[in-house]
């Protein structure tokens, strides 16, 4: 039986397993080889975690440093969403950490009563980081939490007519100073245009909490939504935001913007196979673009400072090597 890794031109696990960083050499273990590595909660108190939770306020919540220069958003929310991305996704934190539950809650007091989670974007609609909040609520344990259906609701509520996302906001020609108006505490949310396309990183952000949710990754809304979503693997952004084709190769972890390892890190746990031509298209490129070193870069976008070999860029390589042998692993299974 071909294996995983026999699909690829260089070993990927002999510099993770070396990488001298116990998480990630933990979740190498336990994801790729299946090995017993113990409780995660041992990952909980490494130094590297609790540093971020050194900074955590008594609310939950983490603060922003310097000027809060504008008054209608929630700073603390970004801050927030910032830091929780590292603790569930590099140290596997779940809601038996009174810490994780803490910053869970915080998260879920910026939650309205339609469902979304308001702030980002002033008092408009921030479809993207709802879906990329409730993403991490979920893998923290929060699956059936009513707050979370809540907002799976909202998302379903709020497609475009083509089944995907966008961001309200940017499906309309908005002048500037209808621009500033709408960025007031005051505004009311703007409904976005459905007839518009929908957008491949809001879209991308969105679909990860239905891939992680243990029934949402089967819905027929997630699989069109994945259909459409690979669809435009190395295309053009339907609108001016991130609009290069470029982006979808430039990568991160943990997770913020929608690029090709994130976007096939959600279609691997949904119901796509590697026989699916977009899905190949994908796993090609993968092994056509990684290093002799077993590893893969950060961005292939030409020119930029990720190239250049600092050691935070050593160490998101790894992570994001981590990631695609995820992928490959989920679609060999």
């Amino acid at each position: 039986m071909k294996t995983w890794q026999s699909s690829l031109s260089y070993d990927p696990l002999s510099p993770l397993l070396s990488s001298g960083n116990e998480a990630l050499i933990y979740f190498a273990r336990r994801d790729l080889l299946n090995e017993e590595v113990g409780p995660i909660e041992r990952l909980w108190q490494l130094p590297e975690a609790q540093k971020i939770l050194k900074k955590q306020l008594p609310d939950g919540s983490w603060p922003r440093s310097g000027e809060h220069k504008h008054p209608a958003i929630n700073y603390h929310l970004i801050e927030t969403w910032r830091w929780f991305r590292y603790l569930v996704e590099q140290y596997g934190f779940t809601r038996e950490n009174p810490q994780a539950k803490l910053a869970a809650e915080f998260l879920f007091s910026c939650q309205t009563k339609e469902g979304d989670f308001r702030g980002f974007l002033a008092n408009q609609y921030a479809t993207y980081y709802s879906g990329a909040i409730l993403s991490l609520l979920v893998q923290v344990g929060y699956d059936s939490d009513p707050r979370v259906e809540k907002c799976f609701q909202w998302l379903l509520n709020i497609r475009q007519s083509d089944q995907g996302w966008s961001v309200p906001m940017i499906t309309h020609k908005l002048d500037r100073e209808t621009q500033y108006f709408l960025s007031s505490e005051y505004a009311e949310p703007l409904e976005p245009d459905r007839s518009k396309p929908f957008s491949i990183y809001a879209t991308g952000m969105i679909l990860r909490a239905f891939a992680v949710h243990p029934s949402y990754r089967v819905s027929e809304a997630a699989i069109i939504a994945g259909k459409l979503l690979k669809s435009k693997f190395f295309q053009e952004h339907a609108y001016t935001s991130y609009k290069s084709a470029d982006y979808w190769v430039r990568f991160e972890f943990p997770f913020w913007w929608n690029n090709l390892v994130s976007a096939m890190d959600s279609l691997s746990r949904m119901r796509f196979t590697r026989e699916d031509p977009q899905i190949k298209l994908a796993l090609d490129w993968f092994r056509e673009h990684q290093e002799a070193s077993g590893l893969w870069k950060v961005s292939y976008m030409k020119p930029t400072e990720l190239e250049k070999d600092t050691p935070k860029i050593k160490e998101m390589k790894l992570w994001i090597s981590l990631v695609i042998c995820r992928i490959f692993k989920r679609l060999n299974d």
